[in-house]
Formats: structure tokens, C-alpha cells, sequence
């Protein structure tokens, strides 16, 4: 087969061009269908652009839940050592806060 990039024969199994590096097999995400052309799918019809934005906004909200745990966490324990200080009036309103905003 040939490059359509760079024209170069290249041998039928190969998934990049040997000169360019260009891709010449794309393998469907959801169904695992490889094919000679990105886009969309020729056997289960999802769009390969479509379906990475919904893993990546799926990952990206479960970061910002772990990150929001966190801090939830790190304010509790800041609380916690400033009780002597304080008194422990921060540690209560801080409890407070993040009950109304629950």
C-alpha cells in the first residue's frame, strides 16, 4: 500500500508510515474496529473526537471531585491544629460552612 501522505510503499500491516509517520490504521475506541481512516467508525458508527472529549470531561470530573475531597480534608486538619489557638471557634465554623454548602 502507499502513504497517502508522503506516497512511500509501505508494507499492509503497518499502522504508521516508516518516512512520515503518518497514521495509516486507526482502531475504534469503543469497539476495537481497525480501519484505514479516523473520523468515525465504519462498524459501530461513534465519532472517535466525540467519544474522547466524554472520557476526558468523565476524568476531569472525577479529579475535580478527588481535589475538592482533598481540600475539604487539609481545611479540617488545618482546623484541628489551630484549636489551641483559636479556641476552636474556626473549627466550627468551618464544620458550619461546609455543611451548608452540603
Amino acid at each position: 500500500m502507499q502513504c497517502p501522505k508522503c506516497k512511500t510503499e509501505v508494507r499492509d500491516v503497518a499502522t504508521f508510515c516508516t518516512k512520515c509517520h503518518n497514521t495509516l490504521r486507526f482502531k475504534c475506541p469503543s469497539c476495537k474496529n481497525e480501519q484505514r481512516h479516523g473520523g468515525t467508525c465504519d462498524k459501530c458508527g461513534i465519532d472517535f473526537l466525540k467519544f474522547a472529549a466524554v472520557l476526558i470531561g468523565q476524568s476531569r470530573a472525577e479529579l475535580d471531585e478527588e481535589h475538592a475531597r482533598l481540600e475539604r480534608r487539609s481545611g479540617l486538619l488545618k482546623h484541628l491544629l489551630f484549636i489551641p489557638i483559636t479556641g476552636g471557634v474556626t473549627l466550627l465554623r468551618h464544620l458550619l460552612v461546609s455543611n451548608d454548602k452540603k
